[in-house]
């Protein structure tokens, strides 16, 4: 697959989240599952989801929460922890005492290592045990 077949498969998946209609989206995502791996489908989604998200961010949440499977959701966040993961350690922030990953594969950050990833976010959770 060329650089057009895939910003092409990219648009599809966008408009078919547009048309908050999981029927097409369940048939989009089946289709390419017999094209990609599942590491390259949840590629392709978050691609998607990221040029969604500069035309409506409530339709973004929906899709998130109602459009997308599980299964290709919990790639994305394995794909973005281990990118969040090497940009902290590039950072100079130390695994185990400034950030973590538990056993759901949720990273968590003490506030020091949110705000360098997130430096426009107030923090309005408290830290996790362990990463103070």
């Amino acid at each position: 697959m060329n650089q057009l077949d895939l910003e092409q498969e990219i648009g599809k998946m966008a408009r078919a989240m547009m048309t908050r209609n999981t029927q097409i989206g369940d048939a989009l995502i089946a289709h390419l599952r017999t094209q990609f791996t599942h590491e390259e489908v949840a590629g392709l989604v978050l691609v998607s989801l990221e040029r969604l998200i500069w035309f409506d961010s409530e339709l973004f949440l929906w899709t998130i929460q109602n459009f997308i499977p599980a299964d290709v959701v919990q790639e994305i966040r394995r794909i973005t922890s281990v990118a969040i993961y090497k940009q902290l350690i590039g950072k100079k922030f130390m695994p185990g005492k400034d950030f973590s990953v538990d056993a759901d594969g949720k990273l968590l950050l003490n506030d020091k290592a949110k705000k360098a990833i997130l430096p426009n976010l107030q923090s309005s959770q408290p830290s996790r045990a362990g990463l103070t």
